[in-house]
């Protein structure tokens, strides 16, 4: 049997990312627009396909997109700050949160 492949989608009627094994849901990242900026709020990956990478798949893939649109994001979730804690490489595309006036 051949497994599907991982498809990373926006749907921004959701706010969010989905990473899909054929027709079915296997994570997603939640975001929330800010102007010309991206904030990066939530990753989950469905308990059946943790360990296999989507995480990381979902992550690269919203960064490389920002960086390719000109799109700067802020992330909040811990598990992206820990994914660019490993990967400075992508420090091009994060932009801090503004103060509160």
């Amino acid at each position: 049997m051949i497994e599907p492949a991982l498809a990373i989608v926006d749907c921004p009627d959701l706010s969010r990312y989905e990473a899909l094994l054929g027709n079915t849901l296997a994570g997603f990242m939640e975001y929330r627009l800010a102007g010309a900026r991206r904030i990066l709020v939530h990753t989950e990956v469905l308990p059946a396909y943790e360990g296999q990478g989507i995480g990381v798949a979902l992550v690269r893939h919203v960064l490389d997109e920002a960086r390719a649109s000109g799109i700067r994001v802020t992330p909040k979730c811990p598990f992206i700050l820990a994914f660019l804690a490993r990967h400075p490489e992508y420090g091009d595309v994060v932009s801090q949160a503004r103060p509160a006036r």
